[in-house]
């Protein structure tokens, strides 16, 4: 589990592409210190598992499933990832409850920028809207941000200056693609509410 915190701004060094896979290694330091064959690494905010490592560099395997169905398909080397370790049991709850399991991607509509923050307009893809609300919870690129304002079809999330600093939502453009994770308690309610009989239990 992660909390949406990025510890560190990672490049991708190198990707060996399959028939239906992918190997990345991502250069990152500070999330390589301390990890071992089997930990969980948020890159981009998916969940991935260490193959191998040395003392900059990890490397992982990325199905074609998880390519598919997120922005990590269009990686190439030299791009830069959001890097985040797996929380530890006794570690401050910083942002909100992160999986690392990416619900759909977005598209970069508009960088509008203020005074000390900017507003980022994203596009909302239809299996996912329901989920997201205004001043809720959600996660783009494996960065915890807070949903400020919605539509039918497009959210925007406002960027402080160490967000756009320390991550790479700083440098997105227009049209570039990211990740989206929904807040997973929203999914439990909705799923309880579903099968629930009329008497409120559940159905079976």
């Amino acid at each position: 589990m992660f909390t949406g915190i990025v510890e560190e701004l990672g490049e991708i060094v190198a990707i060996e592409r399959g028939t239906d896979s992918a190997v990345l290694t991502v250069r990152g330091p500070l999330v390589t210190s301390d990890a071992t064959a089997g930990a969980s690494i948020a890159v981009n905010g998916v969940c991935l598992t260490v193959v191998e490592h040395d003392g900059q560099t990890f490397s992982v395997d990325v199905m074609a499933e998880t390519l598919n169905r997120s922005s990590l398909g269009s990686l190439r080397a030299g791009s830069e990832v959001n890097l985040e370790r797996a929380m530890a049991a006794s570690a401050r709850f910083g942002g909100h409850i992160v999986q690392g399991h990416v619900d759909g991607t977005a598209h970069i509509l508009a960088r509008l920028p203020g005074e000390n923050w900017e507003v980022v307009q994203l596009t909302l893809p239809p299996e996912v809207s329901r989920y997201v609300v205004e001043k809720g919870s959600i996660t783009v690129d494996g960065i915890s941000l807070t949903v400020s304002a919605i539509t039918d079809d497009t959210f925007s999330v406002s960027l402080i200056p160490t967000t756009l600093d320390r991550t790479t939502l700083g440098h997105k453009a227009v049209g570039d693609p990211v990740n989206l994770e929904v807040d997973v308690i929203a999914k439990y309610v909705e799923r309880l509410l579903t099968h629930s009989g009329t008497n409120g239990e559940p159905t079976r």
